[in-house]
């Protein structure tokens, strides 16, 4: 049966979110430099929107991310000043001039003033608005880097709303860090510089603190020692591996009823954590899915969908039932 089209509606509070996103026609078109680029990119718009980002995968052809969208709360102007510069380090003339004026005006709210601060604060704390503005930003670079035009992007990018509970937002950054190890580039996500793990061991303060928001907010070496149990299922030492399988054996445990370790789970392609619309336990799903009715006053054509019994997911459920292609 056709499932029915659900537009996530934005939270009332503070919302967890993964989002991910393809090159047009899956090409491979990114080489160090240009995801080095897109790194500095995530940092940089996420500090003018106001989110938090708790950790991302950077890939040839995709990126992945799980951010915080904090509730909208009112930004003074001299925050709103602060992260414009953030954005435009290095204004045009005009850019300049412009900000000149509207400095100026700030203090008795002239007209100029009013019009900028209100497009500044509708990209604010705002999932769609960092999103397409890093991904505009991005294909600016990237094409003018690459003397070429039209779009980079497949699709606009997919978004799953998750419920801020720790060992759910741990498991969706351990796999959205496992990305590398999945596509067998390395063999522990540390040694790959495009990830949030990986830049967090290297001693970055912002990544570290979004590792540290899903861990309990201690001290980095506990956190780290906490988030390495998840990435691998067991201890902080700096070898261990856990083991790896193919979807088609992991068909087979399913088919015969078997169970796996949610660490080796983690290292096959999962549907269920970039398509299921909205993640987290039956409760919540279905609180998202009245909010949703309550709105748009749609007919009940849906329910929250509990996940398969192949591994321990606690009582995690989704919005989108993907019994075809669940992993891949």
């Amino acid at each position: 049966m056709r499932q029915a089209r659900i537009k996530i509606l934005p939270a009332e509070s503070e919302a967890a979110y993964h989002c991910v996103t393809r090159t047009v026609n899956g090409e491979w078109l990114f080489d160090d430099v240009a995801k080095e680029i897109l790194r500095r990119q995530i940092w940089q718009v996420a500090d003018f929107c106001g989110v938090q980002i708790v950790t991302y995968a950077i890939m040839s052809n995709h990126f992945h991310v799980l951010l915080n969208v904090p509730r909208q709360a009112p930004v003074s102007d001299t925050e709103l000043l602060r992260r414009y510069k953030v954005l435009y380090p290095k204004p045009t003339k005009h850019q300049s001039a412009r900000l000149a004026v509207v400095e100026a005006e700030l203090a008795t709210n002239g007209p100029e003033a009013l019009a900028w601060r209100q497009r500044q604060l509708a990209l604010m704390d705002d999932v769609s608005q960092f999103m397409k503005l890093l991904k505009q930003r991005f294909s600016i670079w990237f094409n003018k880097s690459h003397q070429r035009f039209g779009t980079l992007w497949a699709e606009r990018f997919k978004s799953e709303l998750l419920e801020s509970e720790d060992r759910l937002k741990q498991t969706i950054a351990a796999y959205i860090d496992l990305n590398c190890v999945r596509a067998g580039l390395v063999t522990d996500p540390k040694d790959y510089r495009f990830c949030g793990y990986a830049e967090a061991v290297a001693g970055g303060a912002a990544a570290q603190a979004g590792i540290r928001s899903v861990t309990g907010g201690h001290a980095w070496d506990e956190s780290q020692a906490h988030y390495r149990e998840v990435l691998f299922g067991t201890g902080a030492g700096a070898r261990e591996q856990a083991a790896t399988i193919s979807a088609a054996d992991l068909q087979r445990v399913i088919d015969e009823g078997g169970r796996l370790p949610l660490s080796t789970v983690l290292r096959c392609r999962l549907r269920y954590f970039t398509d299921g619309g909205v993640l987290g336990s039956r409760a919540f799903v279905e609180l998202q899915l009245a909010k949703y009715r309550q709105t748009t006053c749609r007919r009940e054509r849906t329910a929250a969908r509990a996940l398969p019994t192949w591994t321990d997911w606690g009582d995690w459920a989704t919005l989108r039932g993907l019994r075809q292609r669940a992993f891949g």
